[in-house]
């Protein structure tokens, strides 16, 4: 059974968005990232709102403005 997990670290939201690491740190820091779940002191980030946030900032045109 293969069974998609409920949530994954930064290393395995960056593979998953071709975000890196530390960019995805960095928006964290601002806000304007995917969301992320905090359990205790650690970072998890929910797949399905991986692919959520990816599909908000696709865009057609050069002169489109980019999603926040």
């Amino acid at each position: 059974m293969n069974q998609e997990p409920i949530a994954v670290d930064e290393q395995a939201a960056s593979a998953l968005t071709g975000v890196s690491v530390s960019s995805l740190q960095k928006m964290r820091m601002r806000g304007d990232g995917p969301p992320y779940v905090k359990l205790g002191q650690r970072v998890r980030y929910q797949p399905s709102t991986l692919r959520e946030w990816v599909e908000r900032h696709v865009v057609r045109s050069t002169s489109e403005p980019v999603a926040a």
